[in-house]
């Protein structure tokens, strides 16, 4: 019988992963592949904490199929090229995959479903990565939902997304063709090896998205609603990079919360709703990641300033909380959610600079970087996207330290130049009696930064009022 290809893509894993059942299914002994293909992706090819998470992760997985005695086929290059190799050299007659919902994979993906079954291939591809597909979640007008609140009404009137399904018993291999190895794509730092926080902080895998799923709906999902913004307590999930990974499927999430904390876990649920919403926001705008989805903003006076732009992401600001979350990232590949807002909000209401300069940053530098959340999120806290958060919202980095990390524990351990100051002072060592900086060995402009701005929203909020006027002007 001729062999079937299972395209893996984001989506590393053997649970829930209806291309893989589907194709197990069929009867057809399998080629597992995987294809690195930065042409498509063009400037959103993956940054570099993605790619040392997607070697870890591809290592994890090639573990798993040999367990079933199928070898990871690895190939580099545009995907349909790829593609038309193996299926050349292995005489294909199917091919499975689930979806992407970046603008240029479902380009891509389209044309290659098109040119496959134009040659007579079985070709089948299924949502793996949503809970729901964006096709069949609409308001009542037939569009896409641009307010979160009824689109998190609908997803729940939906009675919840379908049950997840085992990873199959049984998998029958091909003979494999020829594969690249993982060291030959290169995509672990050389030299300085700055991956270090994230060996430490990470184990990227299907087994360890489980493991992290299990310990948090058993010892954190009741209480997330209260415990989701202490920035230095463990509230997170932490599931984000294994979500878009594809470790583990929202599905998997979605039923474990539920079955451990019932309705009690729909706080933390509500969050992979966000996470759907601006999937769901992405296929009907693929301009999402370039531009404000609020046309006004295309008129915004953003700041040119590169030297502010370098003092925010490393974290040398001169604010303790910012500073402590942008060097959470650099050693890490992540930050808090409470802590990207007040970090994100200081790019673009203190220094006024542009949104998708944060975005680029982040993209390189999470290991959860994801298309339709770091823009949505981006335009979210600009202010200039669907729902968004209103423009003259300016989260104050002082008071949110003092309200978040009230001793001041998540900016010691981030910023250590600080960590012997007193609390009280901790989120504003500018205002901190010179005996007290001396005592704590502190001295502003040397061993740690005056603040690069004053905390005012007078600047942002003139530049919008300039925005809305120059709008209004051209209507």
């Amino acid at each position: 019988m001729a062999p079937a290809i299972v395209w893996f893509r984001n989506d590393l894993r053997l649970d829930d992963n209806p291309a893989l059942m589907t194709a197990a299914r069929s009867g057809a002994p399998l080629i597992a592949l995987y294809v690195l293909d930065d042409d498509s992706a063009g400037q959103w090819r993956m940054g570099d904490a993605s790619r040392w998470w997607l070697h870890h992760s591809l290592s994890s997985l090639a573990d798993d199929l040999a367990q079933h005695g199928v070898p990871l086929v690895l190939r580099r290059g545009r995907a349909e090229f790829a593609l038309e190799e193996v299926i050349a050299e292995t005489g294909t007659c199917a091919a499975y995959w689930n979806r992407l919902y970046e603008p240029w994979a479902m380009r891509r993906d389209n044309e290659i479903k098109t040119s496959l079954r134009g040659r007579g291939l079985t070709v089948e591809s299924f949502n793996g990565s949503l809970l729901f597909e964006p096709a069949h979640m609409r308001n009542r007008q037939g569009e896409t939902f641009k307010v979160f609140s009824p689109f998190w009404r609908a997803c729940l009137a939906a009675g919840g997304p379908q049950a997840p399904s085992p990873a199959p018993a049984k998998l029958d291999a091909a003979p494999a063709p020829a594969s690249d190895t993982l060291d030959e794509w290169g995509l672990l730092p050389k030299k300085p090896d700055w991956a270090r926080g994230l060996r430490d902080a990470w184990r990227p895998g299907e087994a360890s998205a489980r493991a992290c799923l299990s310990a948090f709906a058993k010892n954190h999902a009741l209480d997330y609603k209260l415990a989701r913004d202490d920035i230095a307590g463990q509230g997170a999930s932490r599931l984000s990079p294994h979500l878009h990974f594809g470790e583990i499927s929202p599905r998997r999430v979605w039923a474990e919360i539920m079955q451990s904390a019932g309705e009690a876990g729909l706080p933390y649920l509500r969050e992979l709703g966000w996470r759907e919403f601006f999937h769901h926001l992405l296929v009907s705008y693929p301009e999402m990641p370039e531009r404000a989805l609020d046309r006004r903003f295309d008129d915004f006076p953003w700041r040119d300033d590169p030297s502010a732009l370098e003092a925010w992401r490393r974290g040398r600001t001169g604010y303790p909380l910012v500073d402590a979350a942008m060097r959470e990232l650099w050693l890490t590949g992540f930050m808090y959610n409470r802590a990207r807002m007040v970090a994100a909000s200081f790019l673009v209401k203190h220094l006024l600079l542009p949104w998708q300069e944060g975005a680029r940053w982040f993209w390189d530098t999470l290991v959860d970087a994801d298309l339709a959340n770091n823009s949505g999120n981006w335009q979210w806290i600009a202010g200039c996207g669907a729902d968004a958060a209103p423009y003259f919202r300016v989260f104050n980095p002082v008071l949110q330290g003092a309200k978040f990390d009230p001793e001041g524990v998540y900016v010691r351990r981030f910023v250590p130049e600080l960590a012997g100051l007193e609390s009280r002072w901790i989120h504003r060592p500018w205002e901190a009696p010179a005996h007290v900086l001396a005592a704590a060995g502190v001295t502003l402009g040397e061993t740690y930064p005056r603040p690069i701005v004053d905390h005012a929203a007078a600047r942002a909020l003139a530049a919008f009022e300039e925005m809305r006027a120059s709008s209004a002007d051209s209507a």
